[in-house]
This record gives structure tokens, sequence and C-alpha cells, in this order.
């Protein structure tokens, strides 16, 4: 079943993958390790090439083995390659024994048929967040466990704000932002900034306001989308977007907000220690739901996986590594690591708030997140977030209406996902 389902799906890599370029955040196979379940070597791959041997994160690994009586074999590779190393090693039946993977990736090597659920591993997953987990889940089975979490919410320019007599804690829903903007507008200041590009990173900020409409990634030309779509449309039309979202990626809309020109930007938990230094007095709020509360926003970060061994006495010191991994206190050390990943439990987010209150919104945030491949769409997501990308960058530029662009989008994931 294995390499049936490879052979589709290594040429579905690149677009797949894709998802996981986002979030700021990868050797040999386990073929050629020691066997023995007890002693011995484990194989571990991840995406985190910027953290070498000796780093603490490195050392982490490598305690976790010591700790389960093994050596780990630690390989780092980039986002994209890491995906498609494990597609092929899964195809040369040389996988290795543990895969820390970005979270929209863990379906497309799920539907595979070469990762080990959950279940078969004797893994808890009963306080890990469902929002979170939800994203290696398929077909009502569970792939692996998040390290963690980061996702996105607005940072805003304080000093901007009371410039234009604006709190940002009244903003509950659209139409309080929307009246922010025309406060700030009206100062001489600039409203808002984000990623409306032509890639993943285009979809990936378009969700939270996809999402708090209420629309479904199953029908994109719904009325909720397009609501969505016309929010967008409307603040360029008013100018308080500026044109150049069409074109920035994620970066560039952070580049754009550190000018202190902007009132507010969207962006990810990943520029915390940046905002923390901006030369202005910064702060955030959790995106708003079209009608109040928070959107959901899509979910960055990281599961653990097993992908499946010929030597099934493997497992049992899988899943002890596994467990080291995810401890309360590990997950917060996880955090630390990778500032700043969220927890994806209650006790982890209660360690880390203990740590550093200040995170209290992006806990927020994340507890109201939800993984891009989630309502058991898997390997489809990618097809639809790129027709989706397609329509805002279409409605955005002016050459077609929000309604039409997602009209035509639909037509197109529902042809190329045979739906």
């Amino acid at each position: 079943m294995i390499n049936r389902h490879l052979r589709r799906l290594v040429a579905l890599t690149t677009a797949a993958i894709a998802v996981g370029a986002l979030a700021g955040c990868a050797g040999t196979g386990g073929g050629d390790a020691d066997s023995t379940d007890a002693g011995g070597t484990y194989t571990w791959w991840d995406p985190y090439p910027q953290h070498e041997e000796g780093s603490d994160w490195a050392n982490r690994v490598q305690a976790c083995g010591t700790e389960a009586g093994v050596t780990i074999q630690r390989t780092a590779y980039d986002t994209t390659a890491l995906t498609n190393q494990a597609l092929l090693a899964a195809q040369e039946n040389n996988s290795p024994d543990i895969i820390l993977l970005d979270n929209p990736a863990v379906s497309t090597l799920a539907d595979t048929g070469m990762v080990s659920t959950t279940d078969e591993l004797g893994l808890d997953t009963s306080k890990i967040d469902a929002n979170l987990l939800a994203a290696g889940q398929l077909d009502g089975k569970t792939y692996g466990i998040p390290i963690g979490a980061n996702t996105l919410a607005l940072y805003y320019n304080a000093d901007i704000l009371s410039a234009a007599g604006v709190d940002p804690q009244s903003i509950k829903n659209w139409d309080d932002l929307t009246a922010a903007l025309a406060a700030v507008s009206a100062t001489g200041n600039k409203g808002i900034t984000f990623s409306a590009l032509n890639t993943e990173e285009g979809s990936f900020q378009f969700l939270p306001w996809f999402w708090g409409a209420g629309a479904n990634l199953d029908e994109l030309d719904s009325s909720a989308a397009v609501d969505a779509l016309n929010l967008w449309k409307g603040w360029l039309d008013k100018g308080y977007a500026p044109n150049s979202v069409i074109t920035n990626s994620q970066n560039t809309v952070w580049e754009e907000f550190l000018t202190g020109g902007f009132a507010f930007a969207e962006n990810g938990t990943w520029q915390v220690n940046s905002a923390a230094k901006a030369p202005f007095k910064t702060g955030i709020i959790t995106l708003p739901a079209k009608d109040g509360g928070a959107a959901p926003a899509p979910t960055g970060g990281e599961f653990i996986i097993a992908p499946v061994q010929q030597d099934t006495a493997r497992y049992d010191t899988t899943r002890k590594i596994i467990e080291c991994m995810t401890t309360s206190d590990g997950f917060v050390e996880t955090a630390n690591t990778f500032a700043y990943y969220i927890p994806p439990t209650e006790d982890g987010q209660k360690a880390l708030l203990a740590e550093h209150p200040e995170l209290d919104t992006w806990v927020s945030a994340v507890q109201a997140a939800k993984g891009r491949t989630s309502d058991n769409l898997g390997t489809k997501y990618p097809v639809i977030s790129e027709q989706l990308w397609t329509a805002v960058q279409s409605a955005l530029s002016g050459a077609t209406t929000p309604q039409a662009a997602l009209d035509t989008a639909q037509q197109e994931a529902a042809a190329k996902t045979g739906e």
C-alpha cells in the first residue's frame, strides 16, 4: 500500500509541502540503524538545521534518547527537503524511527500508509487540545502529536492608536476593526498591512478572515467566503490597506510594520521578540471573527510522528522517546526554544504563562486556531489553497469581483480534487 500511494504522492510533494514554509521554522534512514530494541541507535529527522549539534535543541533530543537507553542519530533538513526525503525513504523501506514534520504535511505522509498511528504506538493523546491534534488526523485516525503551535494575530502600534483615539481592546469584530482603521486614516496614518501573496502565505493570512466569516474550505464560493474577500477588497478601496499587500510576504509585512507607519499588521508568534525591540510601543489582539470573538487562525508548528518500521520491536523505544519529548515540561522547553511555540495542552499552556504571562493573547489565539488540513481535507488542501490564493489575488488586483473570483476557485478546486 505504501509504494502504490507513494508513486502518486511524490509527484504532489512540492505542492503539499508549500503549506509548511510559513512559520519560520526539518540523514540517513532508519534502515542502517541498530535494530535492537534495548540499546543501539535510533534515527531522528527534524526541520531545524539552524540548531546544530551541541545546541540546546540537539542536546535535548539526545537526552530523550539517553533516557530511553539509546543513542539518537539526528539529521536536520529544511522543511521542503524533509518531506521529500521522508517520502523517498518510505519508498525505499528505509524510514527513520522518528520525524518532526510540519503539521500540514502529516496527512500527506499518512495517506501513503507510511506513518504509524498513535494507537498503534500506545501514545496517549487525551490531553492534547482537539483543535491542534486535528491537523494530524485523517479518516478518524491520529498520526502524531504536536510539539506546540504558532499562529497569527494582529500586532498594533500603540502610539498610532492612541493618537486616533482607538482602544485596541474595544475591537471585538470586523465592524470595530474597520471603524478603527477609518479613525487611524483620518489622522494621516496607515491602517493595516498583511500578506495576500500568490503563494501559501496568502492563503495562510486570509484564512482567519475566511473562517472568521463562517466559511469552509470545501465551499470556496459561499456567501461567507465572499464576505471575507469583500472585507479585504474594501480596505484596499478605502486606502486602509496598501496595494502592496498583493506582493507582500509575511516578512515584508513585518518590515512595513517596523517602519512605524502602520496601526496594525497581521503576523505570527515568531515575531514576539522582534516586536519587543520595536522603536515604538506594540501590543497584540486576537484576529476578530466577523460577528465577534476570536477568529480561527491557521496553526503552524510540527508534529512528532513515527514512520512504519519492518522491525516492530523498535516501537517500544520510539514511544519512550516521543513521550519524553511531549511532557508538560518538554512542551514548555520547546516553546522557549522556538520563541514561541504554544504548548498543545492546558497544563503546558499554564506552565508557559507562569513564565511568560505576556503570551496570554497568543495562548488564546492558539486555543481558537485550526489546522489547515482539518475537516479531513488531507492531501486536498494544497489544491484548494492554491485556488483560494489565486482568487484573493484576482479580486484584490481588480481583475474580477470577489464573487466571480471565488466562483472560479470553487470550480477549479472541485475539478482538481474530483469533487
